[in-house]
């Protein structure tokens, strides 16, 4: 029930600002107003958000680890492209937000939610297991794609302030894609015990396969229901992503906040579900998939 509550709020404010959208957000200047336009799209966006991980979570049962976190992983995402987008579309947006966006993802995320996690595990459990080579496969991709994305255009020539030429940018972009994809060939294929954790030693492992009757098939209409509701979920977000980021815009050129601000909002509405979800996992003593679930994120 309250998830079919959630949608039919997520679904009404999209209507509300389709059609009524210019009126709402056309005089901002009163700030009484723009706060609680702002806190009306912030608390809709955030609670739909927590569908798109309930639906996610119950994906992620379905078809067991590490496609059920990567589902997760990539419906988080693609929120956080959708608002990216959204608000660098947006008049007057800051041209740097992508970049304001990723560095703040990478801040909150390895230091703020794994550093608190493994503190909070630490002293619940005393002591909690994951793979090393999961973690390992995982920092191997983001050292090189955030070290080409934040670092590397600090000290191109052939532009100046940090920026990239646009064939630079297309060859930085395709040569991203093409290694996230043989990283996701590597977890969803031949190296995916990489990503679970090893609950025995491999002797022991074997037995323990032989001995364990083989996991059920999940059934075609779960998975689809799930998918469904997962899609239902993402698309009030994706819709009125526009409308916060210029409730957004308003908000930085009027107080005469940083630009980088708004990397740091959208980046805490993007991974606050997931980020609980890890702390979850931590809780139940599941340090893999909160490590999962953080480091598949950043």
């Amino acid at each position: 029930m309250k998830n079919l509550i959630r949608l039919v709020v997520a679904w009404a404010a999209v209507i509300l600002f389709w059609f009524y959208g210019a009126a709402l957000l056309g005089d901002l200047s009163s700030p009484l107003w723009a706060v609680f336009v702002f806190l009306a799209l912030f608390s809709v966006i955030m609670w739909t958000a927590f569908g798109v991980v309930h639906e996610a979570e119950e994906l992620a049962e379905l078809l067991g680890e590490p496609l059920g976190t990567l589902v997760l992983t990539l419906s988080i995402v693609g929120i956080e492209v959708a608002l990216v987008a959204a608000v660098m579309l947006g008049d007057g947006a800051s041209r740097t937000l992508g970049r304001d966006t990723m560095f703040a993802v990478l801040m909150i995320v390895l230091n703020g939610v794994v550093g608190v996690g493994l503190l909070v595990g630490g002293f619940r459990h005393r002591e909690q297991s994951y793979n090393l080579q999961g973690a390992a496969a995982y920092l191997a991709v983001l050292i090189p794609l955030t070290s080409i994305a934040l670092i590397l255009p600090n000290f191109t020539t052939s532009t100046t302030g940090g920026t990239l030429t646009s064939f630079q940018a297309v060859s930085f972009s395709v040569f991203t894609v093409v290694l996230y994809g043989v990283f996701l060939m590597i977890q969803t294929g031949r190296h995916r015990k990489f990503f679970v954790l090893p609950t025995l030693g491999e002797e022991k492992n074997v037995a323990a396969t032989e001995a364990t009757p083989p996991r059920e098939k999940p059934a075609g209409v779960e998975v689809l229901r799930h998918t469904l509701l997962l899609l239902a979920n993402i698309l009030p977000i994706v819709l009125l992503s526009k409308s916060l980021a210029k409730v957004i815009d308003h908000g930085i050129h009027a107080f005469g906040a940083p630009p980088a601000l708004g990397g740091v909002v959208i980046a805490a509405i993007v991974f606050t579900p997931e980020g609980i979800s890890a702390f979850r996992a931590v809780a139940r003593n599941d340090l893999q998939r909160a490590l999962n679930l953080c480091l598949g994120a950043a």
